[in-house]
C-alpha cells in the first residue's frame, strides 16, 4: 500500500483518475475473492499484498476526486464529508467483521467485499466524469519507483517489525540501511528529471510539509491509541471484550459526526482556528486519560467521555488539515499530492502502532514483566501513563505546526 500510493498518484494525474478508481474496485475484489479461497496462510499473504494495490488505486485518487468535484469553495465541506464516511468504516469494519466470523467464519469478512465493490465500480464509471491529464507530459519515471520501492518496503518493516527482531538484529539493520542509501539517491534523481514520480518542489511549501507532519502525529495519535487502549480497559479494568469494543467505537464515531462541520467550517473560517483546537482538544483528552488512570476508583463513564473528547479533537484537525494540504498545490499536481497525503496516513498507523507497541513493552519490562499476558494491572496503568504522554507531546507539536500555517481558506476568512 504504502509504495503503490505516490505511483498510483502520479499514474493518475497523467491517465486520469476515473479508469485508475474504477480499477482499484476490481483489483480490491479480485484480492478479497482469492484471500476467501486461500489454501494456507503464505496464499492468504500474497493475496493480501493484491488486495493492498487494489486498495491503493483507490486511497490515492479517492481525495483527488472529491477535491476536484468539489471545487475551491466546498474543498472542505467535500473532505469533511470524506472523513465522516472513512470514520463510520472504521468504527462499523470491527463489528462487522467480528459478526461474520462468529456467524460464518473468517473466510467471509474477505467475501463480503465482493458484492460491495462491483457496486462500487459499476458506480464509479456510471457516476464518475471523464476528468483532465496532463497529456503534454506522458512520460513516467520508472528510475524513481526503482529507488522508492525498496526504500519504502524497508522502511515500513523497519518500524512494523523492529521491536520483534531488535534493533542490533541483521534484518533491522538492513531495513534503516536501504532506505538511508536509497532517499538521498532518489532525491537526487528526482531532482533531474523532467516529469517526477515524487515532485519534492511540493515540500517547499510550508503548508504542504508542516500540514503532512502534523497530519503524521495524528494518525500516530489516532491509531496508538486503538492499540493501547484494549490492554488498559480488558487487562486493566477487567472489562470483557464486547464491552472494550464499544467504548473504543465511541472515537470513530465522534470523529464521523464531527468531520462533515469541521469541514464546512474550514470553508469559512480557514485552517488555524479549527486545527489548533483540535489537538488542543486531543491534548487534553490524553491529559484527562492520564488523571483516570491516577484515580483510586476509575470510572467507565469518565474513561468513555474522554476518550469522546478525543475522537472530537481528532475530527475538527483532520479535515482541515487534509483540505488545507490539497489547497497548497497546484491542480496538475493534485494526484500526486494526495497520493503523498495517504503516504502519511499510512505511515501515521504504522508509526503509531509501533511506537506505542515499543513504548508500552519497555515500560512493562522495565517494571519487571517481559508479558502483557503476565502483567498485572498496576504495571499495565504505569505503563500505559508513559504511552499517553507521549501522545500528549505529539498533540503539542503538531498543534505548533498548525499555528504557523496559514492556509487559502485562512486569507480568505480575513478578508
Amino acid at each position: 500500500l504504502a509504495v503503490f500510493l505516490p505511483v498510483f498518484g502520479r499514474l493518475a494525474d497523467l491517465y486520469g483518475r476515473k479508469m485508475l478508481y474504477t480499477t482499484g474496485f476490481l483489483v480490491f475484489i479480485l484480492g478479497s475473492g482469492l484471500c476467501g479461497a486461500a489454501p494456507n496462510l503464505p496464499s492468504l499473504i500474497g493475496f493480501r499484498a493484491l488486495q493492498a494495490i487494489g486498495a491503493a488505486l483507490l486511497q490515492t485518487n479517492s481525495i483527488a476526486i472529491v477535491v476536484t468535484a468539489a471545487g475551491s469553495r466546498h474543498r472542505g465541506r467535500g473532505i469533511g464529508l470524506q472523513a465522516s464516511a472513512q470514520a463510520v468504516g472504521l468504527s462499523a469494519g470491527p463489528a462487522v467483521g467480528g459478526l461474520l466470523i462468529h456467524a460464518l467464519g473468517w473466510r467471509w469478512i474477505f467475501w463480503i467485499n465482493v458484492p460491495f465493490g462491483l457496486l462500487g465500480a459499476v458506480m464509479g464509471w456510471l457516476v464518475l466524469p471523464r476528468m483532465r491529464t496532463c497529456r503534454e507530459m506522458r512520460q513516467f519515471d520508472w528510475g524513481g519507483i526503482a529507488l522508492l520501492a525498496p526504500a519504502l518496503v524497508a522502511l515500513v518493516l523497519a518500524i512494523n517489525q523492529g521491536h520483534l527482531w531488535g534493533v542490533r538484529s541483521p534484518a533491522f539493520v538492513l531495513c534503516v540501511l536501504v532506505p538511508v542509501v536509497l532517499l538521498p539517491l532518489l532525491f537526487w534523481w528526482e531532482s533531474r528529471h523532467p516529469a517526477p514520480l515524487l515532485d519534492f518542489s511540493l515540500f517547499s511549501e510550508h503548508t504542504f510539509w508542516a500540514g503532512n507532519l502534523a497530519g503524521l502525529l495524528s494518525y500516530a495519535m489516532l491509531f496508538g491509541m486503538f492499540f493501547l487502549m484494549p490492554f488498559v480497559l480488558e487487562r486493566a479494568l477487567g472489562e470483557e471484550p464486547v464491552v472494550a469494543g464499544l467504548q473504543l467505537m465511541v472515537i470513530p464515531a465522534a470523529l464521523g459526526l464531527i468531520s462533515p462541520l469541521s469541514g464546512a467550517l474550514y470553508d469559512r473560517l480557514g485552517l488555524r482556528p479549527l486545527a489548533v483546537t483540535g489537538m488542543a482538544l486531543t491534548l487534553c483528552a490524553c491529559l484527562w486519560l492520564d488523571l483516570e488512570l491516577n484515580a483510586a476508583d476509575i470510572g467507565t463513564p469518565s474513561l468513555a467521555a474522554a476518550l469522546v473528547l478525543f475522537g472530537l479533537g481528532e475530527g475538527l484537525f483532520t479535515s482541515p488539515n487534509n483540505s488545507a494540504v490539497m489547497a497548497s498545490v497546484p491542480k496538475e499536481e493534485i494526484g500526486q499530492a494526495g497520493g503523498l497525503l495517504n503516504v502519511t496516513r499510512a505511515f501515521g498507523t504504522s508509526i503509531g502502532v509501533a511506537v506505542t507497541a515499543a513504548v508500552f513493552s519497555w515500560r512493562l519490562r522495565a517494571g519487571g514483566s517481559l508479558s502483557t499476558l503476565y502483567a498485572s494491572p498496576t504495571q499495565l496503568v504505569a505503563a500505559a501513563h508513559y504511552v499517553l504522554g507521549m501522545f500528549s507531546l505529539f498533540a503539542l507539536v503538531a498543534c505548533a505546526l498548525s499555528w504557523q500555517q496559514r492556509s487559502e481558506a485562512d486569507e480568505l476568512a480575513t478578508t
